[in-house]
């Protein structure tokens, strides 16, 4: 889903610019617009944009989405920033200061604490930060430019690192967003920046579009940040009847698969004997670990629980379907969580983050967690040879049962698990399996 974020500096109110938008986001098949000063703050009602309805905000930040899908939540937590939740994305859309830097500094820490309160949920914070990040992003002639200080470039990267963000537009030779001529000398700046969890950067693209600001066709004087995001939204209801079908027969989501209840529990598979993941632990890894209790995370049936005990270990299992009869253990404190073939059924990184917290929760300080995924390659070919329709940033597997797959790799499973507060293990041992991706990772100690 392609969203677009651009500085318009009030030239939305204007026929010809407003026209040049519509024009430029029929082209590139933009879904979410947010725009920074989109049009003057005097103008109380928002101008229309074709095929847009107008999702929320004013003339400092505003958001439109395309008129085919559900409009988000979107609040305004501050005059200077929108919050826009987007299914399990939480977008941060920002215009900080234009004039002062300790002000921008002062709004940077604050957005800190806005994102950290996300307690690790996925995000997206861009917009117009008025800054240059590093040196070179800000030129005055040839020279670098006064303008950023050091104290912001300082509140940029505590907020980076707070939230485990990544500047996505950071090339090694800047691409400039907005260029003028000031004293007689052109002043560049890239300054429109996109940061994004770094779990996501593997599955979304940004680009920078200096197109919107150069020719007949130009509608504003920012260069425009066109962000491909893995994410599929809910459709918008229909507005031509009275009441939804689901209101008369209950099967809403049954009837619209974007809108149904995932199902990640019909991916169990029915089987007697254990996984050879669960069979690679007790060979390879609980003897070099020293493990002696173990909980199967997403148990399913229960099968590897059995293998587990059957190899003299203290075992539990745990599955949130409670079909299943494995109910949430009272006890903790256990040296091995496992987390076989789960992550990959979770249809968004939100759902994977929350699920690698509650299987940490289990662990004792100190422990340690393996976490077992098909690897992409697997899925890819599965979806290929399937006929499975792309969902957020995997698959439908089966539209009718409501169950999702996604290829998860390595580095994938270690960003992951950063965000819920897990390290890989120093020195674990390599367990022997092909075709599959796993990472054994530690639960530091209190």
């Amino acid at each position: 889903m392609l969203l677009a974020s651009v500085n318009l500096n009030k030239r939305l109110g204007a026929s010809g610019a407003r026209a040049n938008l519509a024009a430029w986001l029929r082209e590139h098949g933009v879904k979410i617009v947010l725009a920074q000063e989109p049009f003057k703050p005097a103008e109380r009602t928002p101008p229309t944009l074709g095929g847009f309805l107008f999702a929320g905000g004013d003339g400092h930040l505003a958001a439109w989405i395309s008129e085919d899908l559900a409009p988000p939540a979107v609040t305004c937590p501050a005059p200077w920033v929108q919050r826009i939740e987007l299914e399990w994305l939480v977008v941060l859309q920002v215009h900080l200061d234009a004039y002062a830097g300790a002000s921008r500094a002062a709004q940077l820490a604050e957005l800190a604490a806005m994102a950290t309160a996300e307690k690790g949920r996925p995000l997206l914070v861009c917009g117009d930060f008025n800054l240059a990040p590093r040196p070179e992003d800000g030129l005055f002639g040839e020279e670098t430019s006064s303008f950023t200080t050091e104290a912001e470039r300082r509140a940029l990267q505590q907020l980076t690192q707070a939230a485990d963000l990544v500047d996505a537009t950071a090339e090694k030779v800047p691409v400039f967003t907005f260029e003028r001529v000031f004293n007689g000398q052109p002043s560049r700046f890239r300054c429109d920046l996109a940061l994004l969890s770094g779990h996501l950067t593997e599955t979304t693209t940004v680009t920078v579009d200096s197109s919107v600001r150069s020719g007949p066709a130009a509608f504003t004087d920012h260069s425009a940040l066109l962000i491909d995001l893995p994410l599929t939204l809910q459709a918008a209801e229909p507005d031509d009847v009275l009441f939804a079908l689901s209101e008369l027969t209950g099967d809403g989501p049954a009837a619209d698969p974007a809108r149904r209840e995932y199902q990640p529990h019909k991916t169990a598979m029915s089987r007697q004997a254990p996984s050879p993941a669960s069979r690679a632990v007790t060979e390879h890894l609980t003897g070099p670990l020293g493990i002696k209790s173990v909980l199967d995370h997403g148990c399913g049936r229960g099968a590897d629980v059995a293998h587990y005990r059957s190899a003299g270990l203290a075992a539990e299992g745990f599955d949130p379907h409670d079909d299943f009869g494995w109910p949430r253990p009272e006890q903790s404190g256990f040296d091995l969580v496992t987390s076989m073939f789960v992550l990959n059924v979770l249809p968004d990184p939100w759902q994977r983050i929350q699920a690698l917290k509650d299987a940490a929760s289990f662990a004792r300080p100190s422990g340690h967690l393996v976490v077992v995924t098909r690897s992409p390659e697997e899925i890819t070919k599965a979806a290929a040879d399937g006929g499975w329709s792309v969902h957020h940033d995997g698959f439908w597997s089966s539209q009718s049962k409501g169950t999702f797959q996604r290829g998860i790799a390595l580095g994938e499973i270690t960003a992951l698990a950063r965000q819920a507060g897990l390290l890989p293990a120093e020195a674990a041992p390599v367990l022997p399996l092909p075709g599959v991706c796993h990472v054994v990772l530690t639960k530091p100690a209190a």
